[in-house]
């Protein structure tokens, strides 16, 4: 059995290289969701004209990784306070966002949110993180795709 989920966290290179280190992931899909655009190429997401955020869709085996760790790895790996921006990007495409694609992933990501919010770790900042259905998911282009592998760079992870 495949699930699927989808997340945005800033440049969506950096995120598809830490998902793709996870067991239990089987691939990782870097594009855009949430926008109102059709099909749209990554130049017109660039124009924070769409709507869209550079997203990732990651599908995984269930029975190896769940899907609330990978909700653990989402929240690690950006900053979930700032809003519109992960490091030097900036713009609505670079939004913290997770897009659910079932009424138990949305729970649980409200959940995780609000464990996450109540834990301390963030001293106080407010996570901006948006949680909402999701739509339509758009690869981005080719070059795009294992950004980070076919640049030998290594993960944003450590």
């Amino acid at each position: 059995m495949v699930e699927s989920a989808i997340f945005a966290a800033g440049c969506f290179w950096g995120v598809e290289s830490a998902f793709r280190e996870v067991k239990g992931v089987l691939d990782v899909t870097a594009g855009f969701s949430g926008g109102t655009t059709k099909n749209p190429s990554y130049k017109q997401v660039c124009t924070d004209t769409t709507g869209h955020a550079e997203s990732v869709l990651v599908k995984f085996d269930p029975e190896v990784v769940s899907y609330d760790r990978l909700l653990e790895v989402f929240w690690s790996i950006h900053d979930p306070t700032t809003k519109d921006r992960q490091g030097p990007d900036f713009g609505t495409q670079y939004r913290s966002a997770i897009f659910y694609l079932s009424d138990e992933q949305r729970e649980k990501a409200l959940a995780s949110k609000q464990r996450l919010q109540e834990s301390g770790m963030l001293k106080g900042r407010k996570i901006v993180t948006e949680i909402s259905p999701a739509g339509e998911f758009y690869p981005a282009e080719e070059y795009h795709q294992r950004y980070h592998e076919k640049h030998h760079i290594k993960s944003c992870r450590t």
